[in-house]
């Protein structure tokens, strides 16, 4: 199996002397040396369950004859973060845990490394960190929340915020929304619907990088534990056979990722998340080539929000490997391809059974012929923009409107609460792409008001921000360029009639190419003069959301 990079030589006395100095024994440093990269935190619902993860992982390494040793990443919960500045700083960490894993898992010469994230932009960093670092790899997830129980019926964090927007029409009295607040997020895990973390995790998967369950099993089980186990011993697997991220990671395990993005209805940020891990692999997606792989692929799951299933009902139908089982049925699966477990995905699934077509829609009977996600492109988003098709209704699939323009989130929020948006609306948030903002804040506050007051099939959102997983209706985000960046979402006026036909993957601006151009002579481009730290360099840096919002290296 050989040594770790520190067991042999003169050369490496210094550095075996300082592992002296951390208790490591002679046959320890003898064996390879196996980072395990914990994002335990005391502040996110999803990670406050990681270190018995850790712990967990640590055994099978030391099972399967590897050393494990533990440093740490950082974590930032969305929902928590939500509706005030602090949102800022969610996505921007997505590079600094990339950069930081990188850092420590290089400086310290790893020879293999099990990433231990859960949350929204811990995923897809330890995935950019992985690709960067290429030595072998395994994840396994802090699992998902159980769902909340309110008044018979299950419920979610999703469901917390509108709960706020229903009082706020006076739809819901302030006992009912103490009710959801108490019930809606009943255990620790990533929360429990289709969101962001859980659309990483189980993309996770269909990656290759995790094992069967990652992203579905919930937090609260002890099954959850023994898959950690099974990931410290599968991590020493591929050491043994030299099986590397970028062995697993390839385009066709994108077109994977893509098509079971589609098939699951993921949460939009996706289309963030698999450009930017492609990107670090020397793979690019194109966002037209979502919208091809949605063309032929059923949409075969309404998770929370957008239906009344949830994490845990996905894991007892047979997790996502059910739902490959399911596309592979067509063919619409690249089987060949290899994976975390040291086999193919085509052998991984193999007998694999949907155990509730309720759950999961079996392949002839989706709930669409089309995936979860649309990218649409028009004048008002040119290098487009992208929607969770399966959570909106059918009546607002096609929609034209007047504009209500806003160039902030606090601005629209103010407006919505204060009864100033009506039915057939179209607002329009600017201002917070992902240097704009800076940081691309998710709209989750907006959306949700929208949905409590019961407008969600009448209005519609847009934004050169992003939504959250959790948002549900005609809320179409990514909008690119970008309105600092003289997108022509900075030149919308209010009244301007905006035209979104989702089937048909179009936006537009029902304003004439002449009126645009004079607009762009008279229209002050706004710019955040107030900015510093990280978000100051973060705002010069970034591309566009089209781009995955990478940095610009």
């Amino acid at each position: 199996m050989g040594c770790s990079f520190y067991c042999d030589g003169v050369d490496k006395a210094p550095q075996r002397s300082l592992f002296n100095a951390l208790g490591y024994t002679k046959e320890e440093m003898e064996r390879p040396l196996v980072g395990i990269v914990s994002s335990y935190n005391e502040i996110v619902p999803g990670h406050m369950n990681i270190d018995k993860i850790v712990e967990a992982v640590k055994t099978g390494v030391s099972m399967a004859g590897g050393t494990p040793i533990v440093f740490p990443a950082i974590a930032v919960c969305d929902g928590i973060a939500m509706g005030h500045e602090g949102m800022r700083y969610s996505l921007v960490t997505r590079d600094l845990i990339a950069d930081s894993t990188e850092c420590m898992a290089l400086a310290h010469h790893f020879d293999a490394l099990v990433m231990i994230p859960n949350c929204d932009k811990n995923v897809p960093g330890l995935l950019m960190a992985a690709a960067r670092v290429n030595v072998p790899t395994v994840f396994v997830s802090g699992g998902p929340m159980l769902a909340g129980h309110v008044k018979g019926k299950k419920t979610s964090l999703s469901s917390m915020f509108e709960a706020v927007g229903s009082y706020t029409a006076g739809k819901m009295s302030l006992e009912d929304v103490e009710e959801f607040e108490n019930k809606a997020c009943p255990t620790c895990g990533s929360c429990s619907g289709m969101y962001t973390a859980n659309s990483m995790n189980c993309l996770t998967e269909v990656l290759g990088m995790g094992l069967r369950g990652n992203g579905t099993i919930p937090a609260v089980y002890s099954e959850r534990i023994k898959l950690a186990k099974h990931a410290g011993m599968a991590v020493m697997e591929l050491y043994r056979k030299n099986i590397r991220p970028r062995d697993i990671m390839t385009e066709k395990a994108f077109e994977n990722a893509l098509t079971a993005d589609m098939a699951l209805g993921c949460s939009t940020n996706s289309m963030l998340h698999l450009p930017a891990i492609a990107n670090e692999c020397g793979i690019k997606i194109n966002l037209d080539m979502a919208n091809e792989i949605s063309g032929r692929t059923p949409n075969l799951c309404h998770l929370a929000p957008a239906g009344h299933t949830y994490m845990e009902d996905l894991n007892e139908a047979g997790g996502v490997y059910a739902v490959l089982n399911e596309l592979n049925k067509k063919g619409l699966i690249h089987t060949d391809v290899m994976t975390a477990t040291g086999q193919t995905m085509g052998e991984n699934i193999k007998g694999v059974v949907n155990k509730d077509p309720e759950v999961i829609r079996p392949i002839e009977n989706p709930y669409s012929e089309t995936g979860g996600i649309a990218v649409l492109k028009g004048n008002l988003a040119p290098d487009r923009c992208v929607v969770k098709r399966s959570a909106v209704a059918p009546e607002m699939l096609k929609h034209s409107g007047p504009a209500k323009v806003f160039n902030s989130e606090e601005d629209a929020i103010a407006a919505i609460k204060g009864g100033k948006i009506v039915k057939g609306d179209v607002v329009v948030i600017r201002y917070e792409g992902p240097s704009g903002g800076p940081g691309m804040r998710e709209m989750l506050n907006p959306t949700s008001a929208i949905a409590g007051m019961g407008l969600d099939k009448d209005v519609a959102l847009i934004t050169d921000g992003r939504f959250s997983g959790a948002t549900r209706g005609a809320s179409i985000g990514h909008v690119s360029p970008e309105a600092v960046r003289g997108g022509t979402i900075a030149y919308v006026q209010d009244g301007d009639i905006i035209s979104i036909d989702i089937p048909n993957c179009s936006i537009t601006l029902e304003v004439s190419d002449e009126e645009l151009e004079n607009r762009k002579k008279t229209t002050t481009i706004l710019k955040k003069e107030n900015l510093s730290g990280y978000l100051k360099r973060y705002a010069s840096m970034v591309e566009s959301a089209d781009k995955g919002a990478i940095i610009n290296k």
